[in-house]
């Protein structure tokens, strides 16, 4: 059986990532890239389906662990009656080969080690062919994939496994290396254990001394920019919403989604949380990943691409999989790629936060910066906005990628709005050429038609969908994008109506289906992001207290290391969904950032002209 998910920790190289359990197994790892196929499986099936363990044979060991000061790399510290010993996990980011290094280091007195590594690749179906070179090196080889295991400790075979038994004393090192190649390329060089953990730790203490973040909550900041940072896919700019597939919404659920993909919304998201930081450096790449995913028909937009660009991600079951505490099924690929999202053209033209320094081309805070813009990215943007503008009154499926009919959702009309909103807002200020006459009047025609029936005036709330009484929490961002302000009286009824209905132990659902029906809706926990955007919100009302109390209870979701999923099962006390999750954590960035910086990402988003003057001033 797998742990639970808040006993994981991360590692990563921004290629691809892995799940280390606090026991010492790593169960998830995809190779090469972040949506390759797994080679270690476990963390949806069981031992079987691999995994790969060093740990005490003491189980009755006491564990700790932290992350390295402003680094990716883990420290498992295991304490027994003969001595401690400290696991020490990473792969350097960008370098080679991908490569799983793991260290074993003696503290104090002896402990007797075990090593059990279950290689299948196929997302655990496939067993590999091991053979031993002249080296000692162990090679796995199935199909096109090929991993090197080398060490100094003595391993052999055993049911088609490998394991070993070891001793580690007191000032003693022992390395363990693990390769993935090709089948067919040559066998990568052997590379000093040491040498590399020196570069990993140099590659992220460099990449976060660029901004340190301030306020109380500085460190919890810092652990959630690293995380984004290890999200991002580095050869080509793609940023990933997970590392996972299939980690339920609800324990032994059906509604487990592959997260390893591109999402416009997420990825956008993501960049500006990181720019809003201080971190600037991938807005270029991810502008190029952007005009290349996109380019093409408008008609053709997805709301998800792979890591690449790629556009066709079909959704089929791993049916060999027992999932996750059996949620099944386990889902790889993801057919949200066929769904219509009106909001995503929202999100690509608002790019909603404070910029510091170079950030998006494609968006408008980017010019809000003064920045010189690719004149393919403007025209890329007409021709979205000429799209947009025929489409807009038709039915999507929603920020939630609801899987039934489609339907008027007042959350992809308002960001609809704020597709022309900000369109106009760049033609004006940065002398852009466009039909700023049709926007105005497509602009305000959204707005009348949303007003007119995204409310709902018997509950004095916005709702969910046209003509309906359902509440939905992607209502709070209504204010925070700017459609109508904190104080307006209908803003003020949603903001209540959620908190009467939408509100299950003091975190926030996504939706109900009725407006009278309170608690957890069928399926789900409650979500994180929406949590935090009732804490920006409060923020907004100048409820301050209520804010602090709210963001202190998010924050103490995080588990030990400072990583949060996608929702939270206050019924259970667990953490679930997909995980380490990035819209949980750029959340939890912005929402930390309007509780300690004067000028605040809410506030620049809610009124983003009053700071491009002052930027051009």
């Amino acid at each position: 059986m797998s742990s639970r998910i808040e006993d994981y920790a991360l590692i990563g190289d921004c290629r691809s990532a892995a799940l280390v359990a606090m026991d010492g197994s790593i169960d998830w790892l995809c190779w090469p890239r972040f949506d390759s196929d797994a080679c270690l499986a476990a963390l949806l099936g069981t031992r079987e389906n691999g995994r790969w363990l060093i740990a005490p044979q003491d189980k009755t060991a006491r564990v700790s662990r932290r992350y390295r000061a402003g680094t990716l790399i883990l420290e498992t510290r295991f304490e027994t009656d003969a001595g401690v010993v400290t696991l020490i996990d990473f792969m350097r980011p960008l370098s080679g080969n991908p490569a799983i290094v793991r260290l074993v280091v003696g503290e104090r007195g002896s402990v007797a080690l075990h090593l059990d590594l279950v290689l299948r690749f196929g997302y655990g179906v496939i067993v590999p062919w091991v053979t031993r070179l002249e080296d000692g090196t162990l090679r796995a080889i199935a199909g096109p994939d090929m991993v090197l295991l080398r060490t100094p400790v003595h391993t052999r075979g055993e049911n088609l496994t490998t394991v070993g038994i070891f001793t580690v004393g007191a000032g003693e090192m022992v390395p363990f290396l693990l390769t993935y190649a090709p089948s067919h390329a040559p066998m990568p060089p052997a590379v000093p254990a040491q040498a590399e953990l020196e570069a990993t730790e140099k590659f992220w203490q460099g990449w976060v001394s660029a901004r340190r973040p301030k306020g109380p909550w500085s460190e919890l900041v810092q652990r959630s920019l690293i995380t984004l940072k290890a999200l991002t896919y580095a050869p080509t700019g793609g940023i990933v919403a997970a590392p996972t597939t299939s980690l339920p919404e609800k324990l032994g659920g059906e509604r487990n989604w592959d997260y390893r993909f591109c999402w416009l919304r997420d990825a956008t998201l993501t960049l500006l949380t990181l720019m809003n930081a201080g971190f600037h450096e991938a807005a270029q790449a991810w502008n190029e990943w952007l005009l290349r995913a996109v380019a093409g028909s408008p008609e053709q937009l997805q709301v998800v691409y792979g890591l690449a660009g790629e556009r066709r991600i079909i959704e089929w079951k791993a049916s060999w999989l027992s999932g996750y505490e059996r949620s099944r099924p386990v889902r790889i690929g993801n057919a949200a790629y066929r769904q219509r999202q009106l909001d995503v053209y929202g999100e690509l033209m608002d790019a909603s936060h404070h910029v510091y320094g170079e950030v998006l081309d494609a968006s408008h805070q980017a010019r809000r910066g003064g920045l010189a813009m690719h004149e393919s990215s403007w025209a890329a943007q007409l021709a979205l906005l000429d799209h947009l503008a025929q489409i807009w009154q038709e039915p999507d499926s929603g920020i939630w990628e609801i899987r039934g009919s489609p339907q008027r959702f007042t959350h992809s009309g308002v960001m609809a709005w704020v597709a022309f909103d900000r369109a106009i807002r760049s033609a004006e200020m940065f002398d852009l050429d466009g039909p700023i006459d049709r926007w105005r009047q497509v602009r305000a025609d959204i707005h009348a038609d949303v007003c007119a029936h995204g409310f709902n005036a018997e509950i004095g709330s916005f709702v969910q969908c046209y003509g309906s009484t359902s509440l939905d929490a992607s209502l709070l961002l209504l204010p925070a994008v700017g459609f109508l302000p904190i104080n307006d009286e209908r803003v003020r009824g949603t903001v209540a109506a959620i908190e009467r209905h939408l509100l299950f132990d003091g975190l926030v659902v996504r939706y109900n289906t009725d407006s009278r029906m309170d608690g957890l809706p069928p399926g789900e926990g409650a979500f994180l992001a929406c949590s935090f955007w009732l804490a920006d919100v409060y923020v907004m009302q100048h409820r301050g207290a209520d804010a602090i109390n709210l963001f202190k209870r998010l924050v103490g979701l995080c588990n030990d290391v400072g990583l949060l999923s996608e929702e939270y099962d206050p019924r259970s006390g667990r953490l679930i969904g997909n995980f380490p999750q990035a819209f949980s954590h750029l959340a939890l960035v912005n929402t930390a950032l309007n509780l300690t910086l004067a000028t605040k990402p809410i506030e620049q988003r809610a009124h983003p002209e009053a700071e491009t003057l002052e930027l051009v001033r």
